[in-house]
C-alpha cells in the first residue's frame, strides 16, 4: 500500500470514527436537555477520558496483551486504570456528590438510613463509584470490537492463505496434466512415424491446435465448455490415427455448449485413462463416451473395456487421484463422481454444475 493510500485511509476512519463519537456523546447530551447542562465541563471530561481508554484499549491493551494471552499483565493494568479513573471521577469530576446521584435515589438512601439506625448519614461511598461504571461500558466495548475485528481478520487470513494454498495445488496438478499429455500424444505420433505412414502431417497438425488451446486458453481459470469438448474431439482423434481398429470409439455430444464454462484440462484424464487401458496389444480399443449438458449441469459418462494385460504401477500416469483432487478444490460440494470396475469394463460418471458467470479473461 502507497503511502497516500495510507493517508487516504487513515483520513477516511479518523473522519469516520469522529462522526460516530460525535453522535453517541450527542445521544448521551439527550437526557440534560431539561437541565440545561450541555455546559457541564465535566461531563465532556469524562468523555474525552472514556476515549481515551477505548483507543489505548483498543490499540495496545488488546492486541499486545490480551490476545497474546498475556491475561495478568493485561488485567492488572486495566485494575490500576480503572482505580485511577474511579479517583479522577470522584474528586474532580463530580466534586458534590448530590450533583452526581438521582434525587429519587438520594431520598431512598437517606430514608432507608433513617429508618434503620435514626440518624441522617451520607450515601455509602459505593454510591459514589456507580457514576465511574461508564468506563467500564467503555473497556467492555472496547475489548468485545477489538476481538471481534481480529477474529474477522484472522479468518480472511485463513481464507487467503487456504485460496493460495489451493491455488498452488491446482497449478501443480494442472502441470502433471500437461506434460502428461504431451507424452502420449508424442507416443502416438512416433508409432504413425515408425509405421512410415501418411497420417503423421494430420497428426502433427491435430496436435498443435491442441498445444495452442494448452498455451493460450488452460491459464484462465475457466474455459469455454465448447472449446473444452473441442480439446477432447482433437485427443481421441490423435488417438484414432494411431490405432488399427477404431470401430468402437464413440463420443456422442448432446445439448448446448455455448455460454457454459469449466475447469480446464479437467476432462482429459478420463479420456487419457480410458485409451491408456482400453486399448490392447493389436490397437483395437473400445471406449465409448457420452457428454449431455442439461441447463447448467455436465454429466459425463465414459466407459472403456479392461484388456488383459499387466499394468505397470511404476509409469501408470496421474490417474484418478488427480482428478478426485481437482474436483474436491474446484468443485467441493457441486458435483459427484461414481467409478465402476468390473472384470471386463471400468466406467466412470461425473456430473457437475457448470458455471455461467466466470468468463475466461481474453
Amino acid at each position: 500500500m502507497t503511502i497516500d493510500k495510507l493517508k487516504s485511509t487513515f483520513s477516511s476512519r479518523l473522519i469516520t470514527h469522529s462522526i460516530l463519537w460525535a453522535l453517541v456523546v450527542l445521544i448521551a447530551l439527550l437526557p440534560n436537555y431539561e437541565n440545561n447542562k450541555f455546559g457541564d465541563i465535566n461531563f465532556y471530561m469524562k468523555w474525552a477520558l472514556g476515549i481515551m481508554l477505548f483507543y489505548g484499549n483498543y490499540y495496545y491493551l488488546v492486541p499486545q496483551l490480551l490476545l497474546q494471552k498475556k491475561t495478568a499483565i493485561y488485567l492488572f493494568i486495566i485494575a490500576v486504570l480503572m482505580c485511577l479513573l474511579v479517583l479522577i471521577n470522584i474528586n474532580y469530576l463530580s466534586p458534590e456528590f448530590k450533583n452526581e446521584m438521582p434525587r429519587e435515589m438520594m431520598e431512598a438512601v437517606r430514608n432507608r438510613v433513617a429508618q434503620s439506625s435514626g440518624i441522617r448519614r451520607k450515601p455509602p461511598v459505593f454510591f459514589k463509584v456507580i457514576p465511574s461504571l461508564f468506563y467500564v461500558f467503555i473497556l467492555a466495548a472496547s475489548t468485545v470490537i477489538r476481538t471481534l475485528a481480529e477474529f474477522h481478520i484472522n479468518e480472511q487470513n485463513k481464507i487467503l492463505a487456504e485460496s493460495n494454498r489451493n491455488a498452488t495445488e491446482l497449478n501443480y496438478l494442472r502441470k502433471q496434466t500437461n506434460p502428461h499429455f504431451l507424452f502420449n500424444a508424442l507416443n502416438s505420433i512416433y508409432s504413425l512415424a515408425y509405421k512410415k505412414s501418411d497420417l503423421v502431417p494430420d497428426a502433427i497438425v491435430t496436435l498443435s491446435e491442441m498445444m495452442r488451446y494448452m498455451l493460450y486458453e488452460t491459464d484462465n481459470q475457466t474455459v469455454s465448455l465448447e472449446k473444452e469438448i473441442n480439446y477432447l474431439q482433437n485427443y481421441i482423434a490423435l488417438q484414432k490415427l494411431r490405432l488399427n481398429n477404431i470401430e468402437n470409439i464413440f463420443i456422442n455430444v448432446h445439448g448446448n455448449t455455448r455460454e457454459k464454462y469449466i475447469e480446464p484440462l479437467l476432462l482429459i484424464s478420463f479420456v487419457e485413462n480410458a485409451f491408456k487401458y482400453g486399448t490392447d496389444y493389436k490397437g483395437v480399443a473400445y471406449v465409448k463416451i457420452k457428454i449431455v449438458i442439461e441447463n447448467d449441469t455436465l454429466d459425463f459418462f465414459i466407459e472403456n473395456k479392461i484388456q488383459d494385460y499387466s499394468k505397470d504401477p511404476d509409469n501408470s500416469g496421474i490417474g484418478m487421484n488427480n482428478i478426485q483432487s481437482r474436483l474436491n478444490l474446484l468443485y467441493p460440494n457441486t458435483h459427484e463422481l461414481i467409478v465402476t470396475e468390473t472384470k471386463t469394463h471400468y466406467s466412470a460418471n461425473l456430473k457437475l454444475k457448470l458455471d455461467t458467470t466466470k468468463k475466461p479473461i481474453v
